[in-house]
């Protein structure tokens, strides 16, 4: 019981100067539920999944490749409005509905992201939002302005 206690001790000051923002913008598509398009949180923007739709929200039809290259567009526009930009992530969790087209979405992935590797998680789920083939969620540093 008393290592609780002093573990809370350790962490009190932290959890009081969290502070936590909402990140919102026009250049991605809106959250489709209750949940916001990434918050930041102590030097870090926590960026929701991004689909394969664009700005006004409509689905962009097409190959994984296309779809990919929508997503990360998202992706791109959010850590943006973030304060960060994808030279910054950390990690990336890519979610498949067929993990079959590994190799062109990682394709597009690979051409995006250039000489930046993050740490990345690639898994295939039985089902996406709006049937969409790839979702892409990721964790970014937010650096300190200058």
């Amino acid at each position: 019981r008393r290592v609780h206690g002093d573990f809370w001790l350790m962490w009190r000051p932290l959890v009081r100067r969290m502070s936590l923002t909402v990140v919102q913008t026009a250049a991605a598509p809106a959250a489709i539920g209750p949940y916001s398009q990434a918050i930041v949180a102590n030097g870090f923007a926590f960026v929701s999944g991004q689909i394969p739709l664009d700005a006004s929200g409509q689905l962009v039809a097409g190959d994984v490749k296309a779809q990919t290259e929508q997503v990360l567009k998202n992706l791109t526009a959010v850590l943006a409005a973030a304060g960060t930009d994808l030279k910054h992530v950390v990690k990336t969790t890519v979610f498949l509905k067929d993990m079959g087209t590994f190799p062109q979405m990682n394709e597009v992935y690979a051409s995006v992201f250039g000489e930046s590797k993050p740490a990345r998680a690639t898994v295939e789920v039985a089902r996406l939002p709006r049937d969409v083939q790839v979702e892409i969620e990721c964790v970014a540093v937010v650096p300190q302005a200058q």
